[in-house]
C-alpha cells in the first residue's frame, strides 16, 4: 500500500506465504479466521441460553458446509453466464448465453479458481439451519427451538465473518467500485481489469470493500447490543430481520457505485447483486414488524 497524492496504490500480493506446492492466501486465511471467530460467538450465546454444549459444535459444522457449498452454487448459477458464438433456441426464445457448470457440473469443486457469492452463502446458511432445527435440535424436549431461533444467533457471528471475507476482496483487489475523485481512492494495480483514463494510466477508484466492512460492523455493534442490552432474543425474528435490513439494503445501495461483475449485468436497470438483495430485504422488513407486533 504506497499513498500517492490524493490516493492510494494497492498492490498487494494476495498470498501470504508458500510451503512448497501450497498457498497460502489472504482470502482463505480470512475466511477461516471469520467461521472460527463466528464459532466463538455461537458458544458464548448458546451457553446463555442454556443450550446442550455441542450444540455450538454442530452449528459450526453444518453452517460451515451450508455456506461454501451454497456460496459456490451460487457464484456458479448467478454469475457465470457468458456471451456464446452458438447461442441455443428454445421454442420461440433465442438464448445468447451459456454457463460452463451446467454443461461441465464437475467445475464446481474448483473452489481455487475463485468464485463465491454472499447471496449463495445466505441461502445455504438457511438450508443448513432448517435440517440442523429438524434433525438435531428438534429432539431436545426442554429447548423450543426454530429456524429463527437458530438464524437470530447465527447472525451475529456472520457481521464477523463477513467483515473479514470483504477483507480478503481487498487483499485480492476485486470487487470494488466505480472510478472516483475521492481521496480515498485505491488505484487496483494488480487487476487487469482496472479501468483505465485517456492516459492509459490506471484511475483510482472506490475501495468499496472497506465500505462493506464498515456497515457489517455497524451491524455487528446493533445485533449484539440487542441481543445484550435489549434481550431482543426474546422477540423471535428481531435481531434477524434487522441484520437483514441492515445487509442487504446497504448492499444494494452500494451496487449501484460498484463496476459490473459481469457483462451481462450491463443492461440490467438492477445489477444481479440487487435483484438478489431485494427478497433478503423484503423478508427482514416483515420479520421486523411482525416481531413488534407481538
Amino acid at each position: 500500500m504506497i499513498p500517492t497524492l490524493a490516493y492510494i496504490t494497492w498492490n498487494v500480493d494476495p498470498i501470504l506465504f508458500e510451503i512448497g506446492p501450497v498457498s497460502i492466501r489472504w482470502y482463505g486465511l480470512l475466511w477461516a479466521v471469520g467461521l472460527y471467530l463466528n464459532y466463538l460467538i455461537q458458544v458464548k450465546l448458546y451457553k446463555n441460553e442454556g443450550c446442550p454444549d455441542d450444540w455450538a459444535d454442530k452449528i459450526f459444522l453444518w453452517m460451515t458446509v451450508g455456506v461454501i457449498v451454497g456460496a459456490r452454487l451460487g457464484h456458479c448459477w448467478f454469475y457465470e453466464w457468458h456471451l456464446t458464438d452458438d447461442p441455443i433456441q428454445i421454442f420461440a426464445w433465442t438464448i445468447n448465453y451459456r454457463n460452463p457448470y451446467i454443461e461441465h457440473p464437475l467445475w464446481l469443486i474448483k473452489v481455487w479458481e475463485g468464485g463465491l457469492s454472499s447471496h449463495g452463502g445466505a441461502v445455504g446458511v438457511i438450508t443448513a439451519a432448517i435440517l440442523l432445527e429438524k434433525y438435531q435440535f428438534s429432539k431436545n424436549k426442554k429447548i423450543k427451538t426454530s429456524v429463527i431461533w437458530i438464524l437470530d444467533k447465527l447472525v451475529i457471528g456472520i457481521c464477523v465473518t463477513a467483515t473479514l471475507i470483504r477483507f480478503g476482496n481487498l487483499m485480492n483487489s476485486e470487487i470494488y467500485g466505480n472510478p472516483t475523485t475521492m481521496p480515498w481512492g485505491f488505484i487496483f494495480l494488480r487487476d487487469p481489469q482496472v479501468p483505465v483514463g485517456a492516459d492509459g494510466q490506471p484511475l483510482p477508484c472506490h475501495p468499496t470493500q472497506i465500505y462493506e466492512m464498515m456497515y457489517c460492523i455497524f451491524a455487528f455493534v446493533v445485533t449484539w447490543l440487542m441481543y445484550w442490552k435489549g434481550q431482543c432474543y426474546k422477540k423471535e425474528g428481531l435481531i434477524l430481520g434487522t441484520f437483514l435490513v441492515i445487509i442487504f439494503l446497504t448492499r444494494f445501495g452500494l451496487e449501484f457505485m460498484k463496476l459490473d461483475q459481469e457483462a451481462f449485468e450491463a443492461g440490467m436497470i438492477l445489477n444481479m447483486g440487487q435483484w438478489l438483495s431485494l427478497p433478503f430485504i423484503i423478508w427482514g422488513a416483515y420479520l421486523i414488524w411482525k416481531a413488534l407486533k407481538k
